[in-house]
């Protein structure tokens, strides 16, 4: 593989992560080739993960206008030659530019949407995502206790937070990956939440059935800064 580069900087922060349960065939249409699903408790996931962007800059420049924004993206969990990642089905910004650069130049599935996020802490933190899409607006609202800890490298909270291996197909079709690097994140017990998604309406028919579906875990990580190196084929 070439020498890494890295590709992209910032900081995210206040990650919203609400994972399920899902059959493995619902992800044969997004799988890159030489994937497998990685599992927990023998089930493989998805998480809806909503957080903020800060501080961005590709190839060590900011782009005017694009450089503090909120993301929400849909994501699945894989591995490859002990390798731990994530594969995107679909990530909203509320951002023109980010989507045409990233679908064109990188094959992303970026959407644009209006979207706004809000952060309050006293006793307790208190977090808000909205996205509205269609003429409909749509919500995450989570209450947690300011007191963060580092979850145990193998707990469920681990599983879902930490992943250094991002996936996805270039115009080939070729499975590429890119590395990610940050600090372990520090998580606060949730207390109150609430998610007004309507996934058919934001990802597709094939996601209609997290509407009626239980989260298997919802967490709120801190965040921190990162580095995104640049793709490469995955051999």
């Amino acid at each position: 593989m070439k020498p890494e580069r890295v590709f992209l900087t910032a900081r995210w922060e206040n990650l919203v992560i609400i994972s399920y349960k899902v059959p493995n065939n619902i992800l044969e249409d997004f799988m890159p080739a030489g994937l497998e699903p990685d599992t927990l408790d023998g089930s493989p996931f998805v998480s809806l993960v909503a957080f903020n962007f800060l501080d961005t800059k590709v190839m060590r420049a900011k782009v005017p206008f694009n450089v503090n924004f909120p993301e929400i993206n849909l994501r699945f969990y894989v591995k490859n030659r002990g390798k731990r990642g994530v594969v995107f089905i679909k990530e909203f910004v509320p951002k023109f530019f980010i989507p045409f650069a990233a679908n064109f130049l990188y094959n992303e599935n970026y959407s644009y949407a209006r979207m706004k996020s809000s952060f309050k802490t006293d006793d307790k933190l208190r977090l808000n995502h909205t996205i509205q899409l269609n003429n409909k607006t749509y919500s995450i609202n989570l209450e947690a206790e300011n007191k963060p800890f580092i979850p145990a490298s193998d707990s469920t909270e681990h599983f879902f937070k930490e992943h250094e291996w991002g996936f996805g197909k270039n115009k080939c079709k070729k499975t590429v990956c890119y590395r990610v690097e940050h600090p372990v994140w520090e998580v606060y017990p949730v207390t109150k939440f609430e998610n007004t998604f309507d996934f058919e309406t934001l990802y597709g028919k094939k996601w209609k059935s997290l509407n009626y579906e239980k989260p298997y875990n919802i967490l709120y990580a801190k965040g921190s800064p990162v580095k995104v190196f640049s793709k490469q084929l995955v051999l």
